[in-house]
């Protein structure tokens, strides 16, 4: 999946993600737990970085601040120079809508069909494109152009996490958020997966953030971003490694 950086003129209409001293506390019972201290990461556009660490470092924290799902303490968040936290309560929704989100867990609605799945969140937008048109060019892009009128509930979970790629690009996103995309699949399907987002990310020049404790995943980006308790405790570029070598450096020998 590594793209080194600079390879393609399609990189540049990626989004540039700056945060600067992020901080996240959560209330639980009458403790106060910091999800992330003072995180500061620039990220390039085009880029794609993983973001490692054990359950519990912040991964998913990052990736929620990171796509306005939840706003930061302290520090500040900028996304083509935009401070995230400083805007109206539609204009959050507006820059939302113009994130695409891939989740472990699919989140597709059960009783829909592969199709209505990927289209549901332009359904109540005015877009400048046929929304039947790009669902099914999105369906057939990730390798179910016959499964479009299949319910999602019929669907394996490979299929399932195709669908939520192709929905998580329908509204033409600078900036893709996937939380263990490989999570809930097996090694032969999340392989799939992380090609299929490769070849994607390749032809749409996104920005993409993946979180991950899986140090294969992590070791086919082009940049690994370590966290432990919340905070950055490693940051390497990783452009043209090659796998092996890769996971070497963060697993360790051997």
């Amino acid at each position: 999946m590594v793209v080194p950086a600079g390879t393609s003129s399609a990189t540049q209409a990626g989004a540039l993600v700056e945060l600067a001293e992020v901080t996240k506390t959560r209330r639980q019972g009458r403790a106060t737990v910091t999800s992330l201290a003072q995180v500061s990461l620039t990220i390039l556009p085009g880029q794609i970085v993983a973001v490692t660490g054990p359950s519990g470092a912040g991964k998913s924290t990052l990736l929620q601040l990171v796509g306005g799902l939840e706003i930061a303490d302290s520090g500040s968040i900028h996304v083509d120079g935009v401070n995230i936290a400083e805007l109206s309560g539609k204009q959050s929704a507006t820059y939302r809508g113009s994130v695409g989100f891939v989740f472990q867990r699919y989140h597709l609605l059960s009783n829909l069909s592969a199709l209505d799945n990927v289209i549901t969140p332009v359904l109540p937008l005015r877009v400048d494109f046929d929304k039947q048109k790009r669902g099914h060019e999105l369906l057939a892009a990730v390798g179910l152009a016959d499964q479009s009128a299949v319910l999602a509930r019929e669907l394996s979970g490979g299929q399932q996490q195709r669908v939520a790629i192709a929905r998580a690009l329908v509204n033409r996103p600078r900036l893709l958020l996937a939380d263990e995309p490989t999570g809930n699949l097996d090694s032969r399907t999340g392989e799939e997966i992380l090609d299929l987002l490769s070849e994607l990310q390749a032809e749409h020049g996104m920005t993409m953030l993946l979180a991950t404790h899986d140090s294969t995943v992590a070791s086919q980006c082009q940049r690994l971003v370590g966290l432990r308790d919340g905070r950055v405790v490693s940051d390497h570029d990783l452009p043209g490694a090659d796998p092996d070598s890769t996971l070497r450096r963060i697993t360790g020998p051997g």
